[in-house]
């Protein structure tokens, strides 16, 4: 089952947008949650008591707290939940960068445009149950590939930077085929996971933990086209 949830403080366009969403699951086929919210305040509360909700399709212009102000807020408490913007206006575009916003829909929403955001979603929810499998010394560990934030290698080990730091005695090389399109080799000791990244440079990768890593000077524009991409 995946779980959506419509945080707006009009009505009519949760009526609405719930509408659209109905109609391509008709298509999609999914065990589908939808909930609604009528403030931020509402979702952030019902969010401390249950994390599942999978996509947020958000208002950006509510009273009192805004949904930009919801969204950073929820980042700022580890949320890695999808968050889709719903606005009438396109003043927003670098907040949405900063909180790693899937997409902006601009009010009206059309069917066509919201299909199209749901079918990205859907990918990522997708990809988000990929595993890394890891055999240590003490047993096997199953590391969801969303929360790896960069991989090195040093000598004949590889280690695995997640909530948790793993070393393994295999090849980048070999690695690296086992991850996805949310991975960009940028240095021939490192990978990086793109949605963890918060600047670059010609020379280095700053990681939102603010973690430095070099960048190959060759590998500089591969690495934009891969941000865009993915985002």
């Amino acid at each position: 089952m995946y779980r959506f949830a419509i945080c707006d403080d009009n009505p009519a366009d949760i009526a609405y947008v719930t509408e659209l969403i109905e109609k391509w699951n008709q298509r999609a086929g999914f065990v589908l949650e939808i909930k609604s919210y009528l403030s931020a305040e509402a979702f952030l509360f019902a969010y401390e008591e249950d994390t599942s909700v999978d996509v947020l399709f958000l208002d950006i212009e509510m009273k009192e707290m805004s949904g930009v102000e919801l969204a950073r807020l929820l980042r700022q408490k580890g949320a890695r939940l999808q968050i889709v913007f719903i606005t009438g206006y396109m003043d927003y575009i670098a907040e949405g960068y900063d909180v790693e916003a899937l997409h902006y829909l601009i009010k009206p929403v059309t069917g066509e445009k919201l299909e199209a955001v749901l079918d990205r979603a859907a990918e990522r929810l997708k990809t988000r149950e990929h595993l890394l499998i890891l055999p240590l010394p003490d047993g096997i560990v199953r590391l969801p590939l969303y929360e790896i934030r960069y991989l090195d290698v040093w000598k004949n080990y590889v280690t695995i930077h997640a909530g948790e730091e793993y070393s393994v005695k295999r090849t980048l090389n070999e690695l690296e085929g086992e991850l996805d399109d949310g991975f960009y080799r940028i240095h021939r000791s490192y990978i990086v996971g793109l949605r963890f990244i918060k600047k670059i440079s010609r020379t280095e990768v700053t990681l939102k933990d603010g973690t430095a890593l070099p960048l190959s000077r060759k590998m500089y524009e591969g690495l934009n086209q891969a941000l865009i991409r993915f985002f």
